[in-house]
């Protein structure tokens, strides 16, 4: 996520550059067939770019809106995350409560197995939500976080667990079923009551449901019909500008086409690199300073030394993951 209230230079650029290239290479050629060789067939009449820039405002307009909205909602999501995860903490540790008092080891074991488990949930949805579908278009290198893979969640698995954690073809929804299982042992074994049992479980189908919701969003792309069309009429109203403005403007519509271009192509871009939160690039939801975030304030809830806390996550560069 994008942290920093200005933008460097360089980094428009390298989204934006052939575009432009493009665009003041159109504008230079209009200028001097028009100047030099006397061409008067790219005299086009204003009133023809100021109906279509007007449409494809709104046309802008309506998609970037539906962009923000899915990465808002993408961010709310993973704010019920921490939220749900401080909770299940709390529970592990205040309802589950042995009988005797010689489980008490055993039952500090447990309350952090269940936690670190959940640990490794955060992180594996994590990976799981940012693994490349196949409905993505291809994409130029871009910065990445570094690391993406479902090591993060092997720290707070035991080896035999995480051997058959990573060969499920979903992660995240074979820890939420151990957990349940943990729990249901838990209530055998007389350390949670029926009404501790159910309100538990019912965090786990919280969970459950973020995690639904993220894949929603994730293999539910903004309709591809709006993110095509918006790019070709984004080309074709700014191939139109320098024909209008040659009349006018003279060498001066280099310039100025490429000013206008430049808004309605920045217009198309932040649309279409808001509209999928979840593909690991510096725009998308900060999911791995959320995961280090849940992080720290599970392990304090279990009461660790803070010593062994992971960094909390800042921004490099203006962004953050």
């Amino acid at each position: 996520m994008i942290v920093s209230r200005n933008l460097k230079p360089g980094l428009i650029l390298h989204y934006t550059w052939r575009q432009l290239l493009y665009y003041t290479t159109l504008s230079t050629l209009i200028v001097i067939l028009h100047d030099v060789y006397e061409i008067v067939f790219f005299n086009i009449p204003s009133y023809t770019i100021a109906a279509l820039g007007t449409a494809l405002a709104i046309f802008l307009g309506f998609k970037n809106d539906h962009a923000y909205d899915r990465w808002w909602e993408a961010r709310k999501i993973w704010g019920l995350m921490v939220n749900y995860s401080r909770a299940w903490a709390r529970q592990v540790i205040t309802m589950i409560i042995p009988q005797d008092n010689a489980e008490y080891a055993e039952m500090a074991a447990f309350h952090q197995k269940l936690v670190y488990r959940h640990l490794a949930f955060v992180n594996a949805l994590r990976v799981f939500l940012r693994k490349r579908h196949l409905y993505n278009e291809p994409r130029q290198r871009e910065l990445f976080e570094d690391e993406n893979t479902y090591l993060d969640a092997k720290p707070f698995l035991e080896p035999e667990e995480y051997a058959e954690f990573v060969k499920k073809d979903n992660p995240p929804n074979f820890l939420l079923q151990r957990q349940g299982e943990d729990l249901k042992w838990a209530f055998q074994k007389g350390w949670i009551s029926d009404y501790r049992f159910v309100k538990m479980e019912e965090t786990l189908v919280d969970f459950n449901d973020i995690q639904g919701m993220s894949e929603r969003i994730k293999n539910t792309p903004l309709p591809r019909q709006y993110t095509f069309f918006s790019r070709v009429f984004v080309f074709i109203h700014c191939t139109l500008l320098p024909m209008v403005f040659i009349s006018e403007l003279g060498w001066k519509t280099i310039p100025v086409a490429l000013a206008v271009s430049f808004v309605f192509l920045a217009l198309d871009l932040i649309g279409e690199r808001t509209e999928d939160p979840f593909e690991n690039r510096l725009e998308d939801t900060p999911m791995s300073s959320l995961s280090v975030a849940i992080e720290i304030n599970l392990r304090e809830q279990l009461e660790e030394s803070q010593n062994n806390f992971p960094p909390k996550v800042k921004p490099q560069n203006g962004i953050v993951f």
